[in-house]
Protein backbone atom coordinates (compact mmCIF):
# COMPACT_ATOMS: atom_id res chain seq x y z
CA UNK A 1 0.00 0.00 0.00
CA UNK A 2 2.63 2.40 1.14
CA UNK A 3 4.36 1.88 -2.31
CA UNK A 4 1.18 2.51 -4.05
CA UNK A 5 0.69 5.85 -2.60
CA UNK A 6 4.42 6.64 -3.07
CA UNK A 7 3.97 5.69 -6.76
CA UNK A 8 1.17 7.95 -6.50
CA UNK A 9 2.44 11.06 -5.08
CA UNK A 10 5.48 10.74 -7.86
CA UNK A 11 2.82 11.03 -10.81
CA UNK A 12 1.26 13.92 -9.83
CA UNK A 13 4.70 16.33 -9.26
CA UNK A 14 5.82 14.60 -12.83
CA UNK A 15 2.22 15.60 -14.26
CA UNK A 16 2.78 19.57 -14.38
CA UNK A 17 1.57 20.85 -17.93
CA UNK A 18 4.70 21.69 -19.79
CA UNK A 19 2.47 24.72 -20.83
CA UNK A 20 2.36 26.02 -16.73
CA UNK A 21 5.85 25.20 -16.28
CA UNK A 22 7.70 29.35 -15.33
CA UNK A 23 10.88 30.88 -9.56
CA UNK A 24 8.63 32.57 -11.84
CA UNK A 25 5.63 29.93 -11.60
CA UNK A 26 7.03 27.42 -13.09
CA UNK A 27 9.90 26.92 -10.27
CA UNK A 28 7.78 27.78 -7.10
CA UNK A 29 5.03 25.29 -8.36
CA UNK A 30 7.95 23.28 -8.75
CA UNK A 31 9.27 23.66 -5.41
CA UNK A 32 6.38 22.95 -3.27
CA UNK A 33 5.29 19.79 -5.31
CA UNK A 34 8.63 17.97 -5.02
CA UNK A 35 8.70 18.95 -1.50
CA UNK A 36 5.53 17.83 -0.11
CA UNK A 37 5.44 14.56 -1.93
CA UNK A 38 8.99 13.49 -0.54
CA UNK A 39 7.37 14.09 3.23
CA UNK A 40 8.43 11.53 5.03
CA UNK A 41 5.50 9.07 6.33
CA UNK A 42 4.98 10.29 9.88
CA UNK A 43 3.98 13.56 9.15
CA UNK A 44 -0.04 13.65 9.10
CA UNK A 45 -1.68 11.51 6.18
CA UNK A 46 -3.36 14.75 4.93
CA UNK A 47 -0.52 16.05 3.47
CA UNK A 48 0.77 13.16 1.64
CA UNK A 49 -1.57 12.77 -0.94
CA UNK A 50 -2.10 14.31 -4.55
CA UNK A 51 -4.20 16.50 -3.47
CA UNK A 52 -2.22 18.43 -0.80
CA UNK A 53 1.07 17.87 -3.73
CA UNK A 54 -0.67 19.96 -6.09
CA UNK A 55 -2.33 22.56 -3.17
CA UNK A 56 1.47 22.73 -2.17
CA UNK A 57 2.53 24.21 -5.50
CA UNK A 58 -0.56 26.11 -6.53
CA UNK A 59 -0.09 27.99 -2.80
CA UNK A 60 3.80 28.62 -3.23
CA UNK A 61 2.83 31.08 -5.63
CA UNK A 62 0.67 33.01 -3.56
CA UNK A 63 3.18 35.75 -2.44
CA UNK A 64 4.53 36.54 -6.11
CA UNK A 65 0.05 36.08 -6.89
CA UNK A 66 -0.42 39.10 -4.49
CA UNK A 67 1.64 41.37 -5.82
CA UNK A 68 -0.47 44.48 -7.55
CA UNK A 69 -2.73 44.35 -4.90
CA UNK A 70 -2.08 48.31 -3.95
CA UNK A 71 0.90 50.38 -2.79
CA UNK A 72 0.89 49.50 1.18
CA UNK A 73 0.64 46.17 0.22
CA UNK A 74 3.01 45.92 -1.99
CA UNK A 75 5.91 48.61 -0.70
CA UNK A 76 5.42 46.55 2.29
CA UNK A 77 5.87 42.96 0.83
CA UNK A 78 8.17 42.87 -1.72
CA UNK A 79 11.15 43.34 0.07
CA UNK A 80 10.35 40.07 1.93
CA UNK A 81 11.53 38.07 -0.85
CA UNK A 82 14.97 39.36 -0.95
CA UNK A 83 18.17 40.22 1.29
CA UNK A 84 20.68 42.04 -0.49
CA UNK A 85 24.45 40.66 0.43
CA UNK A 86 27.36 42.13 -0.51
CA UNK A 87 30.29 39.64 -1.42
CA UNK A 88 31.57 39.18 2.02
CA UNK A 89 28.45 37.76 3.34
CA UNK A 90 26.95 40.88 5.15
CA UNK A 91 24.04 43.29 5.04
CA UNK A 92 24.70 46.72 4.86
CA UNK A 93 26.16 48.20 7.75
CA UNK A 94 28.00 45.58 8.59
CA UNK A 95 25.37 43.16 9.51
CA UNK A 96 26.59 39.26 9.61
CA UNK A 97 24.15 36.84 7.96
CA UNK A 98 25.08 34.27 10.65
CA UNK A 99 24.28 37.20 13.55
CA UNK A 100 21.09 39.05 12.46
CA UNK A 101 19.18 40.65 15.03
CA UNK A 102 16.36 38.89 16.71
CA UNK A 103 13.53 40.54 15.33
CA UNK A 104 12.91 42.97 12.31
CA UNK A 105 12.41 45.61 14.75
CA UNK A 106 15.57 45.66 15.93
CA UNK A 107 17.07 44.73 12.54
CA UNK A 108 15.35 47.93 10.93
CA UNK A 109 17.07 49.36 14.35
CA UNK A 110 20.38 48.03 13.41
CA UNK A 111 20.19 49.16 9.44
CA UNK A 112 18.68 52.93 10.18
CA UNK A 113 21.89 53.31 12.33
CA UNK A 114 23.63 52.22 9.36
CA UNK A 115 21.56 54.72 7.04
CA UNK A 116 19.66 52.15 5.20
CA UNK A 117 16.14 50.36 6.30
CA UNK A 118 14.93 46.76 5.21
CA UNK A 119 12.94 48.26 2.69
CA UNK A 120 15.71 48.81 0.76
CA UNK A 121 18.37 45.85 1.44
CA UNK A 122 14.90 43.23 2.15
CA UNK A 123 14.11 41.29 5.00
CA UNK A 124 13.92 37.56 3.21
CA UNK A 125 15.42 35.73 6.78
CA UNK A 126 12.67 37.64 8.99
CA UNK A 127 10.18 35.91 5.51
CA UNK A 128 11.26 32.41 6.21
CA UNK A 129 11.16 32.35 9.81
CA UNK A 130 7.82 34.26 10.41
CA UNK A 131 6.26 31.24 8.34
CA UNK A 132 8.20 28.58 10.18
CA UNK A 133 6.95 29.35 13.54
CA UNK A 134 2.75 29.89 11.93
CA UNK A 135 3.56 26.59 10.37
CA UNK A 136 4.97 25.03 13.75
CA UNK A 137 2.35 26.67 15.87
CA UNK A 138 -0.37 25.58 13.71
CA UNK A 139 0.62 22.32 13.46
CA UNK A 140 0.46 22.06 17.30
CA UNK A 141 -3.31 23.14 16.93
CA UNK A 142 -3.60 20.05 14.86
CA UNK A 143 -2.14 17.72 17.30
CA UNK A 144 -4.35 19.07 19.98
CA UNK A 145 -8.03 18.82 17.50
CA UNK A 146 -6.70 15.28 16.56
CA UNK A 147 -6.34 14.01 20.01
CA UNK A 148 -9.47 15.54 21.46
CA UNK A 149 -11.73 14.18 18.85
CA UNK A 150 -9.90 10.72 19.11
CA UNK A 151 -11.45 11.26 23.40
CA UNK A 152 -14.58 9.77 24.03
CA UNK A 153 -14.75 11.01 26.95
CA UNK A 154 -15.24 14.31 25.19
CA UNK A 155 -17.43 13.53 22.40
CA UNK A 156 -20.16 15.90 22.95
CA UNK A 157 -17.93 18.36 21.46
CA UNK A 158 -16.69 16.33 18.41
CA UNK A 159 -18.31 17.86 15.65
CA UNK A 160 -16.93 21.05 16.52
CA UNK A 161 -12.92 19.25 16.86
CA UNK A 162 -13.67 17.39 13.39
CA UNK A 163 -14.78 20.93 11.70
CA UNK A 164 -11.56 23.21 12.99
CA UNK A 165 -9.03 19.84 12.40
CA UNK A 166 -10.61 20.29 9.08
CA UNK A 167 -9.92 24.20 9.03
CA UNK A 168 -6.93 23.89 10.56
CA UNK A 169 -5.66 21.27 7.90
CA UNK A 170 -6.61 23.87 5.01
CA UNK A 171 -4.90 26.73 7.39
CA UNK A 172 -1.45 24.57 7.28
CA UNK A 173 -1.34 23.94 3.50
CA UNK A 174 -1.70 27.68 3.24
CA UNK A 175 1.46 27.77 5.78
CA UNK A 176 3.70 25.41 3.67
CA UNK A 177 2.68 27.67 0.46
CA UNK A 178 3.76 30.74 1.93
CA UNK A 179 6.86 28.65 3.86
CA UNK A 180 7.71 27.43 0.45
CA UNK A 181 7.35 30.59 -1.42
CA UNK A 182 10.19 32.32 0.49
CA UNK A 183 12.50 29.28 0.94
CA UNK A 184 12.50 29.00 -2.97
CA UNK A 185 13.10 32.55 -3.15
CA UNK A 186 16.15 31.77 -0.80
CA UNK A 187 17.62 28.98 -3.29
CA UNK A 188 18.19 31.75 -5.67
CA UNK A 189 21.36 33.05 -5.83
CA UNK A 190 20.40 36.39 -7.23
CA UNK A 191 17.72 37.04 -4.28
CA UNK A 192 20.30 36.86 -1.49
CA UNK A 193 22.80 39.28 -3.52
CA UNK A 194 23.28 43.00 -3.63
CA UNK A 195 23.58 41.98 -7.73
CA UNK A 196 20.36 40.84 -8.29
CA UNK A 197 19.94 41.86 -11.69
CA UNK A 198 23.70 42.34 -13.50
CA UNK A 199 27.35 43.14 -11.45
CA UNK A 200 25.62 46.58 -11.12
CA UNK A 201 27.79 49.50 -10.06
CA UNK A 202 30.48 47.99 -8.05
CA UNK A 203 33.84 47.50 -9.48
CA UNK A 204 34.09 44.66 -11.82
CA UNK A 205 37.45 43.38 -12.88
CA UNK A 206 36.39 40.03 -13.64
CA UNK A 207 33.49 41.70 -16.48
CA UNK A 208 30.77 40.04 -15.21
CA UNK A 209 27.59 41.16 -17.36
CA UNK A 210 25.51 44.00 -16.61
CA UNK A 211 22.64 42.67 -18.88
CA UNK A 212 19.02 41.72 -16.73
CA UNK A 213 19.82 38.15 -16.61
CA UNK A 214 17.35 37.89 -13.53
CA UNK A 215 14.33 37.54 -14.95
CA UNK A 216 15.38 35.01 -17.76
CA UNK A 217 17.06 32.75 -15.48
CA UNK A 218 14.70 32.31 -12.59
CA UNK A 219 11.80 32.55 -15.44
CA UNK A 220 12.51 31.63 -19.40
CA UNK A 221 14.91 29.01 -18.52
CA UNK A 222 13.23 27.42 -15.89
CA UNK A 223 10.01 27.01 -17.71
CA UNK A 224 11.83 25.43 -20.79
CA UNK A 225 14.65 23.11 -19.69
CA UNK A 226 13.83 22.35 -16.05
CA UNK A 227 11.17 19.68 -15.43
CA UNK A 228 9.72 18.21 -11.62
CA UNK A 229 11.34 14.95 -12.31
CA UNK A 230 14.71 15.86 -12.83
CA UNK A 231 14.50 18.19 -9.58
CA UNK A 232 13.23 15.78 -7.52
CA UNK A 233 15.43 12.99 -8.58
CA UNK A 234 18.46 15.32 -7.27
CA UNK A 235 16.54 15.93 -2.99
CA UNK A 236 19.23 15.32 -0.88
CA UNK A 237 18.49 12.91 2.00
CA UNK A 238 16.33 14.35 4.60
CA UNK A 239 18.54 16.87 7.13
CA UNK A 240 17.77 18.14 10.75
CA UNK A 241 19.14 20.59 12.14
CA UNK A 242 17.91 20.14 15.84
CA UNK A 243 19.04 23.72 16.19
CA UNK A 244 17.32 27.17 16.42
CA UNK A 245 14.97 28.30 13.30
CA UNK A 246 17.22 31.42 12.61
CA UNK A 247 20.69 29.10 12.94
CA UNK A 248 19.10 27.08 10.18
CA UNK A 249 17.69 30.20 8.08
CA UNK A 250 21.26 31.61 8.29
CA UNK A 251 23.52 28.93 7.43
CA UNK A 252 20.74 28.06 4.17
CA UNK A 253 21.24 31.93 2.48
CA UNK A 254 24.94 31.71 3.58
CA UNK A 255 25.01 28.71 1.47
CA UNK A 256 23.32 30.25 -1.30
CA UNK A 257 25.03 33.43 -1.31
CA UNK A 258 27.94 31.78 -1.82
CA UNK A 259 26.70 30.80 -5.32
CA UNK A 260 26.41 34.46 -7.03
CA UNK A 261 29.90 34.67 -8.16
CA UNK A 262 29.47 31.16 -9.21
CA UNK A 263 26.47 32.40 -10.96
CA UNK A 264 28.04 35.11 -13.24
CA UNK A 265 30.93 32.92 -13.98
CA UNK A 266 28.48 30.70 -15.50
CA UNK A 267 26.67 33.53 -17.47
CA UNK A 268 30.14 34.55 -18.49
CA UNK A 269 31.06 31.46 -20.07
CA UNK A 270 28.20 31.37 -21.78
CA UNK A 271 26.46 29.09 -19.91
CA UNK A 272 23.29 30.51 -20.13
CA UNK A 273 22.89 31.10 -23.66
CA UNK A 274 20.04 28.69 -25.43
CA UNK A 275 21.25 25.04 -25.84
CA UNK A 276 23.93 25.04 -23.10
CA UNK A 277 23.13 22.54 -20.78
CA UNK A 278 25.00 24.19 -17.73
CA UNK A 279 22.55 26.52 -17.31
CA UNK A 280 19.55 24.05 -16.66
CA UNK A 281 21.21 22.36 -14.42
CA UNK A 282 22.17 25.19 -12.30
CA UNK A 283 18.91 26.26 -12.20
CA UNK A 284 17.61 22.76 -11.58
CA UNK A 285 19.92 22.21 -7.93
CA UNK A 286 19.40 25.31 -6.87
CA UNK A 287 15.46 24.19 -7.34
CA UNK A 288 16.29 20.90 -5.39
CA UNK A 289 18.25 22.44 -2.78
CA UNK A 290 15.23 24.65 -2.05
CA UNK A 291 12.64 21.93 -1.83
CA UNK A 292 15.38 19.67 -0.03
CA UNK A 293 15.17 22.89 2.75
CA UNK A 294 11.52 23.16 2.34
CA UNK A 295 10.84 19.28 2.76
CA UNK A 296 13.34 19.50 6.05
CA UNK A 297 11.73 22.98 7.43
CA UNK A 298 8.48 21.29 7.21
CA UNK A 299 9.58 18.09 9.19
CA UNK A 300 11.38 20.29 11.69
CA UNK A 301 8.09 22.26 12.31
CA UNK A 302 6.10 19.24 13.01
CA UNK A 303 8.22 17.89 15.21
CA UNK A 304 8.65 21.27 17.03
CA UNK A 305 4.68 21.26 17.33
CA UNK A 306 5.18 18.57 20.19
CA UNK A 307 5.96 21.48 22.70
CA UNK A 308 4.20 24.66 21.63
CA UNK A 309 1.51 25.42 23.84
CA UNK A 310 -2.16 26.13 22.03
CA UNK A 311 -5.17 28.33 23.08
CA UNK A 312 -6.61 30.54 25.75
CA UNK A 313 -5.01 30.03 27.71
CA UNK A 314 -2.59 27.87 26.59
CA UNK A 315 -2.39 24.14 26.56
CA UNK A 316 -0.13 21.28 26.05
CA UNK A 317 -0.34 18.97 22.85
CA UNK A 318 0.75 16.66 25.49
CA UNK A 319 -1.69 16.85 28.17
CA UNK A 320 -4.41 16.49 25.47
CA UNK A 321 -2.94 13.33 24.56
CA UNK A 322 -3.05 12.10 27.68
CA UNK A 323 -6.45 13.09 28.50
CA UNK A 324 -5.05 15.10 31.55
CA UNK A 325 -7.03 18.42 29.79
CA UNK A 326 -10.09 18.95 27.64
CA UNK A 327 -8.83 21.30 25.10
CA UNK A 328 -12.68 22.60 24.22
CA UNK A 329 -12.59 26.00 27.09
CA UNK A 330 -8.93 27.16 25.82
CA UNK A 331 -9.76 26.57 21.61
CA UNK A 332 -13.63 27.32 21.24
CA UNK A 333 -13.10 30.31 23.73
CA UNK A 334 -14.81 31.25 26.92
CA UNK A 335 -13.75 35.02 26.63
Amino acid sequence: MRRLIAVTLIAAVVAVPLQALAWGASGHRIIGRVAVAALPPELPAFLRTPQAVDDAGELSREPDRSKGSGRMHDSDRDPGHYLDLADDGTVQGGLRIDALPPTRADYETALRAAGTDSWKVGYLPYSIIDRWQQLAHDFAYWRVLKSAEANRAWRSHRAWYVADRRRREAQILEDIGQLSHFVGDGSQPLHVSDHPNGWGDFPNPAGYTQAKVHSPFEGALVHDFVRPRDVAAHLTPLQLCHCPIEQRTETYLAGTNRLVIPFYELEKAGGLKPGDPRGPAFARDQLARGASELRDLIVEAWNASTGIPVGWKPIQPADVASGKVDPYPALYATD
